[in-house]
């Protein structure tokens, strides 16, 4: 089976647990994206996944089965933790063939993956002549060589130009259409909306959110309205009296928690108040992720301080 799977998983660095008790399951048929504050244990959980880590305790396995078990596993899993990891003095092409040698990979692979992620004009140029997009587009092609039933990408926008970022959110579209497992990490929020069905959520190395994207969104968001009237104060007055909460939005506005579009513009309607502006704010994924885990970053800038003159 095409599944990663994930049971008890604890890593500790002395007295750091990066990961602590970690359970849950990546399905096939689906784009799953992987999210967490910076130090929640993602990259360490997707390493332990592909044996580039070992567990203090529990288990990460791939169909049932670790990693290190796996024949010829590139044929397997494709997987894209580090763009960098390519040698620089080789060129695009020698470096998947080198990959498809030792995994007994049809040598046709290559040039078709070259195609595939736009590199067949580059091929022959050496990978430290490559832009950061370049060298990501080639860690992609390298995680698709095997033609794998479980892809695992770490960032995988990264330094891609936005034609590169439609293509590789249509490629995972794609292969999770085909039935195949993908799990994307990535910091990208709205790239992440537009891509994953999926979640799952890390904070300080525990579990925090294993749902649906949508349902992820109903559980951590609230809908509100934005509208704007030339009678501001009388509108507002009205909406309290309603019992509506509302908020001025910073450009004229109110920001109305909780209401559907036509609750407001009825009521704007009723009392005679003359709407300019009236818009449904759909709950955006950003603001669910950060309600989720504000708790559980460990890196927070602090609010720069005003100087008294």
């Amino acid at each position: 089976m095409n599944f990663i799977e994930v049971q008890r998983l604890t890593k500790l660095y002395g007295t750091v647990r990066a990961v602590d008790d970690l359970t849950f399951r990546v399905e096939p048929g689906r784009v799953t994206g992987f999210l967490g504050p910076n130090g929640a244990g993602k990259s360490t959980t997707m390493r332990m996944v592909v044996g580039l880590d070992r567990p203090t305790s529990g288990t990460a396995t791939v169909g049932g089965r670790a990693f290190r078990a796996l024949d010829n596993p590139l044929r397997h899993v494709g997987a894209l933790l580090d763009a960098g990891a390519a040698h620089g003095a080789r060129r695009a092409r020698d470096h998947l063939l080198a990959l498809a040698h030792s995994n007994r990979i049809p040598v046709r692979r290559v040039a078709e993956v070259l195609e595939e992620t736009g590199l067949s004009a580059v091929a022959g140029k050496r990978v430290r002549t490559f832009s950061l997009g370049m060298r990501q587009r080639l860690g992609i092609a390298a995680a698709l060589l095997g033609d794998p039933a479980v892809l695992m990408l770490d960032e995988p926008a990264n330094g891609l130009d936005p034609e590169g970022i439609i293509w590789i959110r249509t490629l995972l579209k794609r292969l999770a259409a085909d039935g195949r497992t993908v799990l994307i990490s990535s910091h990208l929020m709205t790239e992440t909306a537009l891509t994953a069905d999926h979640l799952i959520v890390l904070g300080r190395g525990r579990l925090l959110a294993d749902t649906a994207m949508d349902t992820f969104l109903r559980q951590h968001t609230h809908r509100r309205v934005r509208v704007r009237t030339s009678e501001g104060s009388r509108l507002h007055a009205e909406l309290v009296r309603a019992g509506w909460a509302a908020a001025p939005d910073g450009s004229g506005g109110w920001l109305v928690e909780g209401a559907e579009p036509a609750d407001v513009g009825a009521l704007a309607a009723r009392r005679g108040i003359p709407v300019l502006e009236l818009a449904d704010e759909a709950p955006s994924l950003e603001d669910a992720y950060l309600r989720l885990t504000a708790d559980a970053a460990e890196f927070v800038s602090a609010t720069p301080k005003t100087q008294e003159v």
